[in-house]
């Protein structure tokens, strides 16, 4: 069957060149048909040579990715997680770069808000992100309940929570399969974001992390890691010792504490001592997990201390 079509169309295409041969001034239509038909039939063919390709180099990529994000990673010497925690301490405790760092909080005290409304069955209706580094999460549900009551908690324990969840990943190898988590939480976030400003942050943190996990070579990859795993830790506390003098300065009806208050009946001082406390523990137990030697030294000083 195939090979009659071709003796056709070939038959059709000699009739076509005599035709324009003898008479200049005149086209044939059959010819014209032709070429529209088998014209058509080449480009139809070259976009789906290149839509082809185009997808199998997206499942390279993606195979690629995933690849990275699986691959174990030796640990780090136990100097260069000291010199991660300084540097977190230094993006954290100096109130120059705290400005700046705060922001990465926020990002995390907000969508910690995001995740836990959308977990508890509440409708989220969005996220945005201010520049003086504060963050509003609006979701609708009951306006009381246990789900209003979770999402209001997990604003002040998210970045505590995240760094937990990083501390396993980095236990377990998967530096870089932690800053690909990253870049994954970033791209959810940024379907709720909804003002500008919010959306300019998420993007420039994800393609920063995006540039590391792809260019930089493996040993920065897992120091980065490990830096964020710190910072998270370092700063949980902090927002919740700001929250506490703002309570001590001037009323905060808004504040995540005094909300928590007026569902639960629990005094919103109650609620801030709690988050701190909290916090402060997941710092030192995520220090000893981090820091096997600090462990060490703890257990050796107690014993010293118990002897004498």
């Amino acid at each position: 069957m195939c090979q009659s079509q071709a003796a056709v169309a070939s038959a059709a295409s000699l009739n076509c060149h005599f035709q324009s041969a003898s008479t200049s001034m005149s086209t044939s239509p059959t010819c014209q048909n032709l070429s529209t038909k088998y014209g058509a039939e080449i480009l139809t063919s070259r976009r789906g040579s290149l839509v082809s390709s185009a997808m199998l180099d997206a499942v390279d990529l993606i195979a690629e990715v995933w690849r990275r994000a699986i691959a174990v990673q030796p640990p780090p010497a136990p100097i260069l997680v000291v010199l991660a925690a300084a540097t977190a301490g230094a993006l954290v405790l100096p109130r120059v770069a705290w400005q700046y760092t705060r922001m990465l909080i926020t990002i995390t005290h907000e969508g910690a808000h995001g995740v836990a409304a959308l977990v508890t069955g509440r409708r989220l209706q969005g996220i945005r992100l201010h520049s003086d580094t504060s963050g509003l999460t609006v979701s609708s549900g009951r306006p009381n309940g246990p789900g209003m009551v979770v999402m209001l908690m997990a604003g002040y324990l998210g970045p505590a929570v995240l760094g937990f969840l990083a501390i396993g990943l980095l236990i377990a190898g998967h530096s870089l399969g932690l800053l690909w988590l990253f870049v994954i939480l970033l791209a959810s976030l940024l379907l709720q974001i909804r003002n500008f400003y919010g959306f300019v942050v998420v993007v420039a943190c994800a393609v920063v992390l995006i540039l590391v996990t792809w260019y930089l070579p493996a040993p920065i990859q897992s120091l980065l890691a490990y830096v964020l795993t710190w910072t998270f830790l370092l700063a949980a506390p902090k927002p919740v010792v700001e929250l506490i003098r703002q309570r001590r300065q001037a009323r905060t009806p808004h504040s995540d504490a005094d909300q928590l208050a007026r569902l639960t009946r629990v005094p919103a001082s109650a609620w801030g001592a709690g988050f701190l406390i909290v916090n402060c523990a997941g710092l030192v137990l995520g220090a000893v997990l981090l820091l096997p030697a600090l462990a060490e030294l703890g257990q050796t000083v107690a014993g010293q201390l118990a002897a004498a």
